[in-house]
């Protein structure tokens, strides 16, 4: 089948790309280098972030207690070592949904919330600080659960409260976003609040390594002549489908793998469209965006049940992608969330789809 041919190769490309040195960003073994690099050093500080509004947060010393608002600020601060500041989570991950080490660590985490983290419970938890990835995301994050705490109640229980801006400020940026840089930022201030600089530095050079040699294949690539992709988000219901628009993080991983955004038009991050959209963009590539289920096995019925969706369901199996096997089985998170695998599914995608160059 070809959607799995495409993967094999995207695999095949990727191994390279990690036995030629770049892989600093994205090896899995990288936690054991993240730990030893979980040092603060004192000498940073005091350190300042600014939220999506320009407000700013300083620290005069690394916090000592963090709570996270779910798996994606999680991952990014186990990969820079200071998994040990972090005293519970919301949306946390599923077993075996993170790579290597990381898994086993996450698996220690305090639970605060099966979704988002109850205001008592965030309040109350004697967190020092507060790391939020959803801020302006609407109905999936704290802002849109009505009930969320004010900026006075954060400082009267002693919590900081700062965003990955990559995510929490998607809805709010002023032009379409096209490339990592904002995940790199995130890294980068995430490394200077905790005191891992050193390994921020490491993540984001691994990052960069992986993206211009993507770039450097297909970045030539006319227009014209880069295919088009769609990003099926099978987990958020197939009823009425969410596209991801120009300001979400997918459009700049599939644009710097040398695609095109089939829904690149739409201003925002997401929105809510009908399969006649689709079909009206009959897309040359379709990713089965599904969420990790926690093992290999669960993973594939999962991307399974999602070709299978696309192939039976009269609305698209007609679709250009679907009738020829263009089916990219690549996971929702390292595609949709900020975090060092960004890189990864940019070198998995313009693999698949551009194999004479990428490949």
């Amino acid at each position: 089948m070809r959607s799995r041919v495409g993967s094999s190769a995207a695999a095949v490309v990727l191994a390279g790309l990690l036995a030629a040195g770049c892989g600093g960003g994205g090896k899995d073994t990288g936690s054991q280098s993240a730990q030893k690099a979980g040092s603060s050093d004192q000498d940073a500080y005091p350190v300042s972030v600014t939220d999506c509004t320009g407000a700013r947060t300083t620290f005069s010393a690394a916090p000592k207690k963090i709570v996270t608002s779910n798996a994606s600020s999680l991952e990014l601060l186990l990969r820079l070592g200071a998994g040990d500041k972090v005293i519970g989570t919301g949306f946390p991950p599923g077993k075996g949904t993170l790579p290597g080490p990381l898994d086993a660590q996450a698996q220690q985490v305090r639970v605060l919330g099966r979704t988002v983290i109850p205001k008592e419970k965030l309040l109350g938890s004697g967190a020092d600080l507060y790391i939020d990835t959803f801020a302006s995301m609407g109905s999936m994050g704290g802002g849109g659960t009505g009930d969320a705490p004010t900026p006075e109640e954060f400082k009267a229980a002693g919590i900081r409260h700062i965003y990955l801006k990559s995510t929490a400020c998607a809805a709010q940026r002023k032009a379409p976003v096209t490339d990592l840089s904002a995940v790199e930022a995130d890294i980068t201030s995430l490394g200077a609040v905790t005191g891992t600089s050193a390994r921020a530095k490491e993540l984001v050079a691994g990052m960069r390594e992986k993206v211009a040699a993507v770039r450097k294949a297909v970045g030539g690539t006319a227009e014209s002549e880069r295919p088009t992709y769609f990003f099926f988000d099978y987990d958020a219901g197939t009823k009425q489908p969410v596209v991801t628009c120009n300001r979400q993080l997918a459009n700049a991983v599939i644009s710097l793998a040398g695609a095109r955004n089939a829904f690149a038009d739409c201003d925002g991050d997401y929105r809510q469209a009908g399969w006649e959209d689709v079909i009206a963009k009959d897309p040359d590539w379709i990713q089965l965006g599904v969420r990790d289920r926690g093992s290999e096995a669960a993973n594939k019925e999962a991307f399974d049940e999602a070709e299978q969706w696309l192939k039976s369901n009269p609305a698209t199996k007609g679709l250009k992608a679907v009738k020829e096997g263009r089916l990219l089985r690549i996971g929702s998170e390292q595609t949709t969330i900020a975090g060092v695998r960004n890189a990864d599914t940019v070198v998995a995608i313009a693999a698949a789809v551009h194999p004479g160059k990428a490949g």
